[in-house]
């Protein structure tokens, strides 16, 4: 019996466990949804979709809200990580995300409001109070946007000067080099001309005596060793 009661207990405690962990899972899983922009903003559009009257309207003005704080997060955050010039828009911009705050509670009230005529006399100063926080938030990106630098002045024009220079001095090396290529081909397919056979000039007498005598030959063989004297004698020593 004591084996079979703690097998029992175990058995309880493991289940416990199991239990345990899939709440503590689900629990997680919902708050990060539930903190999740994204899934948020698409719940608000769906339901200010299918809404009608007033009530479509306060849920568009907290969709305005939602992103416009969104934006001016995302500016402050870029602004800190760049090291960009920031001053106070971090602390302005926790003011301004305090007042959004309450003033999405107040939307979230209005939004549970039954009296039709209530609700339709409290759009005005909603849709007014929100407006301002966007153009608060609009004013703090473009500091933030003019912090980081301008992209569209004399720095882009500048740059693309320097792109053209180097285009046209690459344009005009790769002519060069072309011409160079074009004369080395006419130089290498130029016509040559024929060589020609040239004759010494004809032996005079005088020159064929000395001959004669330097082989001890008397004078009409040398005439006869002549090329045009017919066939030639061997020099006697």
């Amino acid at each position: 019996m004591d084996v079979v009661f703690w097998i029992l207990i175990s058995l309880a405690a493991i289940a416990a466990a199991s239990v345990l962990t899939v709440v503590l899972i689900v629990r997680a899983l919902y708050r990060r949804v539930r903190r999740s922009h994204t899934v948020n903003s698409a719940v608000l559009k769906s339901r200010a979709q299918f809404s009608r009257g007033p009530r479509r309207q306060v849920l568009a003005l907290e969709l305005q809200l939602d992103d416009a704080l969104d934006s001016g997060r995302a500016a402050i955050d870029l602004a800190v990580r760049s090291n960009g010039r920031r001053g106070d828009l971090p602390r302005l911009f926790r003011r301004i995300e305090a007042e959004g705050a309450t003033l999405r509670a107040q939307l979230q009230l209005m939004e549970s409001e039954t009296d039709a005529g209530a609700l339709a006399d409290a759009l005005p100063a909603a849709s007014l109070a929100v407006d301002q926080i966007s153009d608060m938030i609009r004013e703090l990106r473009a500091s933030v946007a003019s912090g980081l630098g301008d992209p569209t002045g004399d720095a882009l024009s500048a740059l693309h000067a320097e792109l053209d220079l180097e285009v046209a001095s690459l344009h005009a090396g790769l002519v060069e080099l072309a011409n160079l290529n074009s004369l080395d081909r006419g130089g290498s397919t130029a016509t040559r001309t024929r060589p020609t056979t040239t004759h010494g000039p004809k032996e005079s007498s005088n020159e064929r005596q000395h001959r004669a005598d330097a082989y001890d030959l008397p004078h009409q063989d040398i005439q006869s060793a002549h090329p045009d004297g017919g066939s030639a004698r061997r020099p006697r020593r």
